[in-house]
C-alpha cells in the first residue's frame, strides 16, 4: 500500500488528490461544487486577479466577515489574532514602530495592533470594500477610534499613494496564500520604498515541497525557495521563520529585511 503524502507535498489541484479526498469527506462535496460554481462564474465576470478575489470577498463577507477572513468560528478568529500579534510583538514589535497591514481584513488582529500602537501609527490596506466595512465595526466594538487608525481601499499592491521610508514594520497575514506569483512580485517590487531602512516585512504563505499549484485561484501553494529568490531580486535579505511552524495555524512566514 502507497504511504500517503505529507501535508507539505500534497497536490491539491490534481484530480487524484480531488477524487480521494471526496472519498474521505463525502460531506463537503457539495460545498466544493458551491465553489467550483461560484470560481467559473467569477471568472467570466472578473477582469483580473483583484477582481476576481474582490468578488470572493465579497460573497464570503456577505456570509459572515469573520468566516471570510479564514476562522471558522468566533473563538478561531480572536485566537489567530491572538496569534499575530504575540508573534510579532515578541519578534521586533515596538509601540512607536509605524505599521502597515496589508490585506488588513476586518482586523482579526489589526485591532491588537492598534491597541498596542502609539496613535496614528497603524495603516491597514485592503482589496474588499466589504471586509474594511466590517473593519470599521470591529474598531467601534473595540472602542479604538481615538488611535486613530487609517483604512484604505486599494486596487492593486503598487502602494503608491504611500509615503517613502515610512513604515517600520509591514504585515501580510494569509495574503500571498490568495495570491497568483505577479501580485507577490509587484507587491516586494514596491514595498521597499515605502519601507524605512532596517524594516521587516513579515509575510505568510501556503508552503509545499512538491509542485506549486493552486485551488480554484484562491489558495495558492508556494514553494520556499520560490518566494526567497523572488524577495532577494528585490534587494531584501530573506529568512524563513522556522518558529512560526510551532504554532497551530497552518501557514509558514517569511520575514524579508530591507537593509539599513
Amino acid at each position: 500500500m502507497t504511504e500517503p503524502l505529507p501535508p507539505t507535498r500534497r497536490n491539491r489541484a490534481s484530480l487524484a488528490y480531488k477524487l480521494r479526498y471526496a472519498a474521505q469527506n463525502p460531506d463537503k462535496i457539495r460545498t466544493y461544487a458551491a465553489r467550483l460554481a461560484r470560481d467559473l462564474k467569477f471568472r467570466v465576470s472578473s477582469r483580473g486577479h483583484v477582481a476576481y478575489y474582490r468578488a470572493v470577498m465579497k460573497s464570503d463577507t456577505a456570509k459572515n466577515p469573520e468566516a471570510a477572513v479564514g476562522s471558522r468560528s468566533h473563538e478561531r478568529w480572536l485566537k489567530l489574532g491572538q496569534m499575530q500579534f504575540d508573534y510579532l510583538r515578541g519578534h521586533g514589535l515596538k509601540p512607536d514602530d509605524r505599521m502597515l497591514e496589508i490585506g488588513c481584513g476586518n482586523l482579526r488582529a489589526g485591532w491588537r495592533f492598534i491597541d498596542y500602537l502609539d496613535s496614528g501609527n497603524y495603516y491597514g490596506i485592503d482589496i474588499s470594500p466589504d471586509i474594511l466595512l466590517a473593519a470599521q465595526n470591529t474598531l467601534v466594538r473595540q472602542d479604538l477610534r481615538d488611535k486613530l487608525p487609517h483604512l484604505t481601499l486599494v486596487n492593486d499592491l503598487k502602494l503608491q499613494f504611500l509615503p517613502s521610508e515610512h513604515f517600520s514594520v509591514v504585515h501580510a497575514h494569509s495574503v500571498f496564500s490568495h495570491s497568483p506569483l505577479d501580485v507577490i512580485d509587484e507587491c516586494l517590487a514596491n514595498v521597499g520604498r515605502v519601507m524605512a531602512p532596517g524594516g521587516f516585512f513579515d509575510f505568510t504563505f501556503d508552503r509545499t515541497e512538491g509542485s506549486e499549484h493552486h485551488v480554484l485561484r484562491e489558495d495558492f501553494y508556494y514553494r520556499t525557495e520560490t518566494l526567497t529568490a523572488l524577495a532577494e531580486k528585490h534587494g531584501f535579505t530573506a529568512r524563513f521563520m522556522d518558529d512560526w511552524e510551532e504554532l497551530p495555524h497552518g501557514q509558514s512566514k517569511i520575514r524579508v529585511t530591507r537593509p539599513g
